[in-house]
Formats: structure tokens, sequence, C-alpha cells
């Protein structure tokens, strides 16, 4: 670790402020740049608050998603965890966080193809113990995917899939969630089941949301919308 005292984000009970200033993906330096809520301006995300980011495929969304992870970093700008620079953090302290603070469902859901279904979860909350089965069992339940649990995740349909990796990413400890379209390829009622699954949990937990969407938004209520 680069420090153990209360300055490093890795160390601390919670994050609860995620702050972007001035930032901009590198890919968008020299190109003109449509007015825009996060880029290029000062915003920050706080602990307890839901957020809705939408915007038009290629206004950067997962570039985003994959920033505020730590999975990437070619941007200019800062990007702020409780006011400390993301910059001076090494891997440990990245995955330190990732372990406590941040988890994140990419649009790739990255299953693991040849798993059951229930093993892709229990993988996961093998490692973080953060929820009970009799929990798991409710979320596949609610979300209509319980009679998959031993199906191979790879025979699964993509919204199948993307309900599953929904209960797997809320076996994660987090204080913020960062979701990237998790909800595409559901229809407006499984988008609603997992929308209520979500803020159950985040409201549990007294952790955030922060969502992207290009067009059919994570039915959360008392989100915070931004035009990205």
């Amino acid at each position: 670790m680069t420090s153990d005292t209360t300055d490093n984000p890795a160390y601390l009970p919670r994050i609860e402020e995620i702050t972007l200033s001035e930032m901009l993906p590198r890919v968008f330096i020299g190109e003109s740049i449509p007015n825009s809520a996060i880029w290029l301006t000062n915003i920050s995300f706080r602990r307890g608050k839901n957020y809705l980011i939408e915007a038009p495929s290629g206004g950067g969304k997962s570039s985003l998603m994959s920033y505020l992870y730590g999975n990437r970093r070619d941007f200019k700008g800062k990007l702020l965890f409780n006011g400390i620079d993301t910059a001076t953090l090494k891997l440990p302290d990245w995955q330190e966080i990732r372990r406590r603070h941040i988890a994140y469902l990419p649009q790739d859901l990255s299953l693991f193809p040849e798993l059951t279904a229930l093993d892709n979860v229990r993988l996961k909350n093998a490692l973080t113990d953060q929820v009970d089965e009799r929990r798991i069992e409710e979320w596949m339940r609610r979300l209509g995917i319980e009679g998959r649990a031993d199906y191979p995740a790879r025979k699964m349909s993509i919204g199948q899939q993307q309900r599953l990796a929904i209960v797997r990413a809320l076996c994660m400890p987090f204080d913020f969630l960062l979701l990237d379209e998790p909800v595409s390829h559901l229809d407006s009622a499984n988008n609603l089941i997992a929308a209520e699954i979500i803020a159950e949990e985040v409201a549990r937990r007294g952790a955030s949301v922060i969502s992207t969407s290009v067009g059919n938004p994570i039915l959360l209520h008392s989100a915070i919308n931004i035009k990205l």
C-alpha cells in the first residue's frame, strides 16, 4: 500500500464522495465536445444518492465507468475519492478499493460461460461473504431466473444473463455500485424488479448507484439524472 494513514481512501471505512474535476477522455482531446454535465466540468457523486447518466453511443459512458473503477487512466483532469487524487494510488490501493468500496457491472457482464448461473454467483460471494444463500435465492426467484440456477450461463438469454449479473454484483461490498447499461435487454417489468432489488440493497448499505443508459434506463426512483 502507498500509505497506512487515513489520507488514503483504501483505508477509510467509507468512500463518501467521488469528484470529477475537468476530466476528459484523451480520445476527445482536440475534438468538438458537446455540452456535457460531466466532461470538462466539476461534479461530485455523494454516497447515499443514486445517479443515472444518459448519453448517446460514443459519449464516453463506458469510459467513465472504467475510470471510476480504476481500469483505465487515459483521461486528462482529476478523479478524486474523498478529495484524494486517485493518480497517487498504486495497484494494491485500487485492489483494496475494489474489495471494499466500489463494485462494477460492465456491459459485457464478465460471466463465466461454462459455470452454472448459481455457481457464477457463489464464486463471487465465496470471496466476499457479503450475502447469505437465502437472499441470493430470493433475488433469483424475484428476477425469474431461479429455474436457470443449474444452467450454464452461456445457455441463458442475454436478458437472463443481465439479471444474473445484477445478482452477482450485489454480492460485492460497495459504497458505490457502478452499473453500465445494466437493463438494456430487459422489459419494463423485469427492469422494475431489478431496480427494486438494487434499491433495497443499496439503501440497506447506505450506498449509492451510478448507472448509465443509452435509452433504456434502470427505473430507480429519485435518481439524479445527468446528461453526459
